[in-house]
């Protein structure tokens, strides 16, 4: 009986150091060198995989939210997620050249609607979640 106790507390020592050892030792014999990173090779200005290289990044965004010059970027009213209030709305396609906007609805598609009159002739007008201002014949 004596000699299994004695057996038990050998083999408990020898576990509970197994188990103490560090797998990463805080200073590392000084012989141990940390593996070389491979370095890819150079490649040639001519060589084929230049020709599908992507191109850098743009310095601004090429399709820009809110247009902010004159012309419009599309002929017809561009659906999707309108931000522009009413007023905004209204104010933008005033300083389009309309006057008296009214009957401003926001339609399912996100194009604000709404009638203006331009050079004397009543016109609906649209605009779109880009800042395009459309003008049809009413």
């Amino acid at each position: 009986m004596r000699i299994s106790f004695v057996v038990a507390m050998t083999a408990s020592l020898f576990a509970s150091q197994a188990f103490a050892q560090d797998a990463s030792p805080a200073n590392p014999p000084a012989d141990i060198q940390a593996p070389k990173a491979e370095t890819a090779p150079a490649i040639a200005p001519n060589d084929a995989r230049d020709a599908h290289q992507v191109p850098p990044a743009a310095d601004g965004p090429s399709n820009p939210a809110i247009r902010t010059d004159e012309g419009n970027n599309a002929s017809q009213p561009v659906a999707g997620a309108n931000s522009f209030t009413e007023g905004e709305a209204k104010s933008r396609i005033e300083s389009r050249g309309f006057q008296n906007v009214t009957e401003l609805k926001k339609d399912d598609q996100g194009v604000w609607r709404g009638k203006a009159m331009q050079d004397g002739k009543s016109v609906d007008v649209a605009l779109d979640f880009q800042g395009n201002v459309i003008a049809n014949p009413s």
